[in-house]
């Protein structure tokens, strides 16, 4: 990841330098989005929710595990007992349950899952408060780019140096 991010580093560096003037200005810088996130009270507050959110679904997952396991057991002591009927009814019981716990995992710890969806609703505007923090500092600072160090992307770019309509103009005249 980081071989990658200095690459993409030295790419920028190289393509502006041999297409600007300004090359001799440009300034560039990264920042460490894990460690401001460990350094900051409102990402701490965000995480220990999440977590004790997430406990608490995990006990109620292991109330259903030991339900299940105490209906199985007792399904195994009275088996030999049944009717054959009554085993059906008895393992479509268990099997409902079952299914129950599964989709109670899913939803709260799935991919599209309550707990991915707090995490969003909590960690957006903390996300928001770095990054415009992240572009006045780049500012002040008169950067022109800024990359992550953890999660190798640009946060912050001038927009002198932005050909998106330029590609887009050159596409559409092809």
């Amino acid at each position: 990841m980081k071989t990658i991010l200095a690459l993409l580093t030295l790419c920028i560096v190289g393509i502006i330098g041999s297409h600007t003037a300004s090359a001799q200005n440009l300034k560039l810088g990264f920042v460490d989005t894990e460690t401001i996130l460990k350094q900051l009270p409102d990402a701490l507050d965000a995480d220990k929710k999440l977590k004790d959110i997430g406990s608490k679904y995990q006990d109620t997952l292991r109330k259903f595990e030991e339900d299940f396991k105490g209906k199985i057991e007792s399904y195994k002591k009275q088996e030999a007992m049944m009717t054959a009927e009554a085993k059906k009814k008895e393992e479509d019981a268990l099997k409902s349950l079952q299914q129950t716990a599964l989709a109670y995992q899913e939803d709260k710890f799935g991919q599209q899952g309550e707990i991915i969806r707090l995490r969003e609703i909590f960690m957006t505007p903390i996300r928001e408060k770095i990054l415009a923090t992240i572009k006045d500092v780049a500012k002040e600072e008169k950067m022109s780019f800024v990359f992550d160090k953890t999660n190798p992307s640009l946060l912050f770019a001038e927009e002198k140096f932005d050909i998106t309509y330029k590609v887009i103009d050159k596409i559409k005249r092809k």
